[in-house]
């Protein structure tokens, strides 16, 4: 946790958070708590997409060991399944998003799925330092907050 006095702001603009009113604490508290949670489902999203991902590289490598001809089922949702033959395991139409499809062979479906979990992993890092931070700073205000209110109480 950054110390008493740190500053923040954007653009710029450094204000020691110490010297913040009540008003202006609470508002930042707010913001920043706000911040962390859009951030948090974020992280999440990113998590589940990765998953996916793993899940669909390792059905590519599964998929690369049966042999031409083999029997399988073919999920056509996630809950129908409906019997199919293996054509051609070297070719795979892999989701580009939005709906679009493109053929690749085994090696560059396996490798497109290692580069977007990368990609994923990189972005969960980062998204993770910001939230971190956020998380910090909506602490700070609230200790600071705290402890102006109890400044502000009379005392009997």
């Amino acid at each position: 946790m950054a110390s008493k006095g740190s500053g923040v702001g954007g653009g710029g603009t450094v204000v020691e958070i110490d010297k913040l009113s009540v008003e202006q604490l609470k508002s930042l508290k707010e913001q920043a708590d706000l911040e962390v949670n859009v951030l948090q489902d974020s992280l999440n999203n990113i998590r589940t997409a990765t998953s996916r991902l793993e899940a669909a590289s390792t059905a590519l490598h599964d998929l690369s060991l049966r042999p031409q001809g083999k029997k399988m089922l073919v999920p056509l949702t996630a809950s129908l399944y409906v019997p199919g033959k293996l054509d051609d395991a070297d070719k795979v139409l892999v989701d580009v998003g939005t709906g679009y499809f493109i053929e690749k062979t085994m090696a560059e479906g396996k490798d497109y799925c290692e580069r977007k979990i990368n990609l994923l992993k990189s972005n969960y890092d980062q998204l993770l330092e910001v939230a971190t931070k956020k998380k910090s700073i909506a602490d700070e205000a609230g200790v600071i907050l705290q402890a102006k209110l109890k400044q502000l109480a009379p005392t009997p």
